[in-house]
């Protein structure tokens, strides 16, 4: 049982982060945010793959303008990503955001990141300080001479520091590199000295297959050691391939469960049917259901019978037949050419 560090909650729209409360899912938009239809429509695809969060960027007044349009349409809190200029997060607070990620230090005078604060405190609007290994201060490269866990933390105390003179705490924080070990052990030693709710994910992993790898090792281990609070698996492909890929190290780690887990047979020489095909599809066919079910696609006579005998549903192949299971029943022997369309007709029509 995996015990979580608690930290302070604050409330990002209706949804509690923090404290305690499950850790969310979120992604960011990959649209342009001033093609509101586009951006809505990607949302939306989010929406129904779990996403909890939404964070959409701010590169003018334009896109900040927006925000409200789009707001408008769609239920998930949104966050605005601005980096520098002041004028766009008040903006965004104008058009109806649930959050701000925005860094104060990179904001300039006082006064810019005062009026920023004024706004947030105003309408509830937490703010998340993202720490990015690839751009971190001048000063920091300096005294460290690269950046390190020790550098991004410092980082992100600066930052911190900044809002907390403003006496505002209505804060998360993340601590990103590509680096995975060096990402887990800023969050580590963070964590270690604060108890603002973290935002936990590994930036810039790359495209789907390794950036899935890199993040389920980092996400992994800051989970199982109870730090994170929400969280965003970074990848470069399509946002909602973002979403499942958070579920399933969450649901390996035992947190929380969404969705449809496959337990599949790899194959070997033992495997009398053709067995990829058919996971592969189960897993496609099974990609919208919400409710949290095991199943299992097991291909030979050693561990098929007894995979599928401890899932919720699953089929057992043999030479050129199949057993049918259910909730560690039999239900009925089967041809190889029907496990396919048998094993989808017994989930759906439970």
């Amino acid at each position: 049982m995996i015990e979580r560090r608690m930290t302070r909650q604050i409330a990002v729209g209706g949804l509690a982060v923090g404290g305690g409360a499950p850790v969310s899912v979120q992604s960011m938009t990959k649209t342009d945010t001033r093609d509101v239809a586009a951006t809505v429509a990607q949302i939306r695809t989010l929406e129904a793959a779990g996403c909890e969060i939404i964070r959409l960027a701010v590169p003018d007044e334009e896109a900040a303008l927006a925000l409200g349009t789009i707001r408008k349409q769609v239920t998930m809190p949104m966050i605005a990503d601005i980096h520098f200029d002041y004028r766009l997060a008040l903006e965004a607070i104008r058009q109806g955001v649930a959050g701000l990620r925005l860094n104060p230090g990179n904001i300039g005078a006082e006064w810019k990141v005062r009026e920023v604060v004024t706004a947030a405190k105003e309408r509830g609007i937490p703010i998340r300080i993202g720490v990015n290994a690839g751009s971190l201060e001048k000063h920091l490269l300096e005294e460290y001479g690269h950046p390190t866990p020790e550098a991004i933390v410092e980082s992100a105390q600066g930052h911190i520091r900044i809002l907390e003179d403003l006496d505002f705490r209505d804060i998360k924080v993340s601590l990103k590199a590509s680096n995975v070990m060096m990402t887990v052990n800023a969050y580590r030693l963070f964590s270690s000295r604060y108890d603002y709710p973290l935002h936990i994910g590994i930036t810039e992993t790359g495209p789907l297959f390794p950036g899935a790898v890199k993040s389920a090792v980092g996400l992994g281990i800051l989970l199982a050691e109870g730090i994170g609070d929400t969280m965003r698996v970074s990848l470069t492909a399509p946002p909602e391939e973002e979403v499942r890929t958070a579920y399933e190290i969450l649901r390996a780690v035992g947190i929380r469960q969404r969705g449809a887990e496959i337990v599949s047979c790899p194959t070997c020489g033992r495997c009398q049917v053709d067995l990829r095909p058919v996971a592969e599809e189960v897993a496609r066919v099974l990609r919208s259901v919400e409710k949290p079910i095991t199943v299992a696609v097991m291909g030979c006579v050693v561990n098929g019978p007894g995979e599928a005998r401890e899932a919720d549903f699953g089929i057992a192949g043999g030479k050129g037949m199949a057993l049918l299971f259910k909730k560690g029943e039999v239900v009925k022997k089967i041809p190889e050419d029907r496990m396919l369309a048998e094993l989808v007709e017994l989930i759906n029509g439970d």
